[in-house]
């Protein structure tokens, strides 16, 4: 088994943590107490952030001297890191309801990983082009403010990966009116959903052929 190991932590709504040897990166930082849950506890080296807003933005409840990353497209490089940004849409208008969105694309100990933060409808197919098969997709579920189950499914079918993580739903405390996670559930096949706790360690042997749920809980 290759021994490099990347750990993930779920500090809630569309916060993660990702962590190896080398540096800990965190996407889409909360607050806590402006959406009503536990605040993050977590330290980083790079904050990525997919757009502006106050459930995403919230760069100051993050420890250590990171460097803070928003809405940054193309290919580029930070700490060492390097990420691709991707350019969509937090709406199905073109941004004219809630802005810009971009996913981040980057590659942790030889596994690809794609935070959508809050994509609201079907990126183009040069976006779908550089995921599609990536190891673990990370994508909202709570519709309302992103995409609606039925473009999930099939966005999730399209790009094919090996993981998928669902984020940004209604948990209890939160006072973003979302919908719940078992509306999304119910179009996995119950075999395929793992319920993995806070935290995991991924090593890349583990999820070569794998097709899974990964369901994260605080």
């Amino acid at each position: 088994m290759d021994g490099r190991c990347m750990r993930i932590r779920w500090h809630g709504h569309a916060c993660f943590e990702f962590e190896d040897s080398e540096r800990t990166v965190v996407l889409d930082p909360h607050d806590g107490r402006s959406i009503g849950i536990k605040p993050p506890v977590a330290s980083a080296d790079v904050v990525l952030m997919t757009h502006n807003h106050y459930d995403h933005n919230a760069v100051r409840s993050i420890s250590g001297k990171h460097t803070d990353v928003l809405s940054r497209n193309g290919l580029f490089d930070v700490k060492g890191f390097t990420v691709e940004g991707l350019h969509t849409y937090h709406d199905t208008t073109h941004g004219s309801e809630r802005g810009e969105n971009t996913m981040y694309l980057f590659e942790m100990d030889g596994i690809s990983v794609c935070h959508c933060g809050d994509l609201g409808a079907m990126p183009d197919e040069d976006v779908l082009s550089k995921i599609r098969g990536v190891d673990i997709l990370l994508v909202p579920t709570g519709e309302v403010f992103t995409m609606v189950l039925s473009e999930v499914r099939r966005f999730v079918e399209e790009v094919n990966p090996s993981i998928v993580i669902p984020m940004h739903y209604r948990v209890g405390g939160l006072s973003i009116p979302i919908s719940p996670l078992d509306d999304f559930l119910e179009l996995i096949p119950e075999d395929n959903i793992d319920y993995v706790g806070n935290e995991i360690d991924v090593y890349i042997d583990d999820i070569t052929d794998l097709k899974a749920c990964w369901v994260f809980d605080r």
